[in-house]
């Protein structure tokens, strides 16, 4: 059908949903209520839709987790992701992928990535969403948005942009979170839905660097740019891949992960030796010349070593250390603890964790228990993967979610 037929002036549209964000679940959402038969915009502000589906997996797009699971997420509900994830899974969208011919591979551990580029996948929902009937507004910046709670009433929702004023039965929020600034992460999402009187769970950044007190980083210069294999805890949990100590603080996959999990005044544990007990195998070797930095170069990088002994322990042949010492050095190895000071915020994220609370959402169609046709999907909402795919694969199965329902 047209989209003539639903312009009431030049200025004033008529859709049956409008999607506000542009991002992986703004345009699932829009895709799925398409297929419906749903006439639907995506208003996006940017000048171009998805921009951090480009720029993620270093460009490749880690857009699924074969390994999704409830526990993969934080939430004030933790149970709360589990129908849309069973609704719309991992395999669904790799059918998807493959539709399209887009080759990818599994990286680790359940991380499907694009062989090429994140471009594929933007194109791919662009093509969704063509053939949907979808209608994609760039450089469209809402400034405001009224709306009734009353069911029944029919359209529910005006939402005046810079260049048209539109109304709609059906409003979805699709905003995202404050993360990546520069791609343009505002905070309008949360204004909204306190417009409407939800609550919302106090966002923080989440999958970001760690900071260190000057003193730690003045100690721990010489370890900059090191990568290693490493067993990270805190609260609680755990994670082992790579750690990167940089002129800022840690980062690094396993730093990332914990990160989510971190609240500040809370130290973080590092195991620099995950697959060894650090007490037997110094105990082994206490009567030997060699000394400490030599010996722990066979299992770890040597300059982290001479730095890490120079910044814990001299290091002397291991014979001459008491057996108080070197229980200490494999204390130390096996559970370093190390306080940030707090995080690279916002502008290092890679995701926004907290957001629209989710009782005030139904699990099963995303939909505002209160206001009848408003919808808050993706990022926006207190539920936020670990790092490996699970946020794409939230957007894809939040925005399949409520596209069935819109």
């Amino acid at each position: 059908m047209s989209n003539d037929k639903w312009k009431i002036s030049s200025s004033v549209i008529e859709k049956d949903v409008v999607v506000i964000g542009g991002g992986a679940a703004g345009l699932f959402c829009a895709i799925e209520a398409g297929k419906r038969g749903r006439h639907v915009v995506v208003l996006e502000h940017a000048d171009r839709i998805g921009k951090k589906i480009a720029i993620s997996g270093g460009g490749r797009c880690n857009f699924t987790n074969l390994h999704t699971s409830a526990d993969n997420f934080i939430s004030d509900n933790p149970h709360f992701c589990k129908s849309a994830l069973a609704r719309y899974t991992p395999m669904d969208f790799v059918s998807l992928v493959e539709k399209h011919g887009i080759a990818y591979h599994e990286k680790k551990l359940g991380q499907l990535f694009c062989d090429g580029s994140s471009r594929e996948i933007i194109e791919m929902l662009l093509t969704e969403a063509r053939e949907a009937g979808v209608e994609i507004c760039c450089g469209s910046l809402v400034r405001n948005v009224s709306g009734t709670s009353a069911a029944g009433s029919s359209p529910n929702f005006k939402i005046e942009t810079d260049k048209d004023i539109f109304i709609s039965e059906s409003l979805v929020v699709a905003t995202g979170g404050l993360s990546i600034a520069p791609l343009g992460a505002t905070d309008f999402g949360y204004r909204l839905a306190r417009q409407f009187g939800l609550t919302i769970v106090e966002p923080w950044p989440a999958l970001v660097p760690f900071t260190l007190s000057r003193e730690t980083l003045r100690q721990m210069g010489p370890l900059s740019g090191i990568s290693l294999d490493a067993l990270v805890s805190c609260d609680g949990r755990q994670f082992r891949e790579n750690i990167l100590i940089t002129h800022r603080g840690l980062s690094g996959p396993a730093i990332l992960q914990i990160s989510s999990y971190w609240r500040p005044t809370i130290s973080i544990t590092i195991n620099l030796l995950p697959d060894l007990d650090a007490n037997q195998v110094l105990s082994e070797h206490e009567t030997k010349e060699i000394t400490l930095a030599n010996f722990l170069s066979q299992f770890l990088p040597r300059r982290f070593v001479l730095a890490w002994c120079a910044l814990n322990f001299s290091s002397q042949p291991l014979k001459r250390y008491s057996s108080r010492e070197l229980a200490e050095i494999a204390m130390k190895l096996n559970q370093w603890e190390i306080m940030p000071t707090g995080t690279e915020g916002y502008r290092k994220a890679e995701v926004t964790a907290g957001g629209i609370s989710t009782t005030e959402l139904s699990s099963q169609t995303m939909a505002v228990k209160k206001v009848a046709g408003l919808y808050f999907i993706g990022e926006v909402v207190d539920v936020t993967g670990q790092l490996g795919g699970f946020n794409f694969q939230w957007a894809w199965a939040s925005g399949y979610a409520a596209g069935q329902s819109v």
